[in-house]
């Protein structure tokens, strides 16, 4: 038998076992059904044998063999580009959209996961290979730990201070706190509102996370997550009962409005804590050239 046998076979076994820890399904309910994950865990399994096989070909010269690897790039980019059509179809029908920030979110997660998969397998495999079962398998733990880490990224709760307000209305002005969200003049939809609406006011941490939370995009996942974990006071057709999300424009806060099935205030500021930090909402301005030489030109005059 070969003697590459044992550490490839190891090889996609670890980097299948490691997108099996990667594929997680949550409140947000996908990847949902079986033969969704059929397709992901497949995939990872392909990863799984070309990160395997990498080291053996290098030994053996077999330096074409590395050559899959640049196919299997563009092939990922074709599972980013399949979640990302199959989200945005199945968007048209929710009552709350996650919205187009939020879906390539999740397609770019997708695609990376499928090279850690060969990261996973290209370490497990080498450990394998230079020494024992057992350097296999401490590199097959650090690998999880390494995975866990990219999959983690950074929640709502992490750069916000979320309080709750009571909506209220003022004329025919509804308003969390002192943000304007929506006009509503139908008295009875102005009760059903007060009777199932929530509000909450969130505070950014720093100048940051002002550009950050007033992407629409990211605040369009706020709601949809909201709306998925605790249900939504609506139907199609109801423009009233909408959800929404508005930012006071001086100070940089965002009014978050929902209508909750489950109207539970501490499972809200939960959810909303919770929701991942979008990695295209993400905006820096305090480190951009401008502001840093402004700022060593006011340094410069003391």
């Amino acid at each position: 038998m070969n003697e590459y046998f044992y550490p490839i076979v190891f090889g996609v076994i670890t980097g299948t076992l490691a997108r099996i820890f990667m594929l997680r399904s949550d409140y947000r309910q996908y990847p949902t059904y079986l033969h969704g994950k059929v397709i992901h865990l497949a995939i990872g399994f392909i990863a799984a044998g070309l990160g395997s096989i990498v080291l053996p070909a290098v030994l053996e010269e077999e330096f074409t063999a590395i050559t899959f690897l640049a196919l299997a790039a563009s092939q990922f980019r074709e599972v980013r580009n399949m979640e990302r059509n199959t989200l945005t179809e199945l968007d048209q029908y929710e009552l709350v959209k996650r919205g187009s920030t939020y879906i390539e979110g999740i397609a770019i997660a997708f695609e990376g996961r499928n090279y850690l998969v060969i990261m996973t397998s290209l370490f497990c495999t080498g450990g394998y290979l230079f020494w024992n079962v057992w350097v296999g398998i401490i590199a097959f733990i650090i690998s999880l730990f390494v995975c866990r880490k990219f999959m983690s990224g950074t929640h709502l709760k992490d750069i916000v201070k979320i309080d709750y307000v009571e909506p209220r209305f003022d004329g025919a002005g509804l308003y969390v706190d002192n943000i304007y969200i929506m006009n509503i003049g139908h008295p009875e939809r102005q009760k059903e509102v007060l009777k199932y609406g929530m509000g909450f006011i969130l505070t950014p941490k720093n100048f940051n996370v002002r550009s950050s939370i007033s992407n629409l995009g990211q605040r369009q996942a706020i709601l949809h997550d909201v709306s998925t974990a605790m249900g939504v006071y609506r139907d199609s057709g109801t423009p009233s009962l909408v959800p929404l999300a508005k930012r006071d424009l001086e100070d940089g806060r965002v009014a978050v409005f929902v209508l909750p099935q489950d109207k539970d205030i501490e499972q809200a500021i939960r959810v909303i804590g919770n929701v991942p930090t979008l990695e295209n909402a993400i905006r820096m301005p305090s480190e951009s050239a401008d502001r840093k030489m402004k700022g060593s030109d006011t340094h410069g005059t003391r």
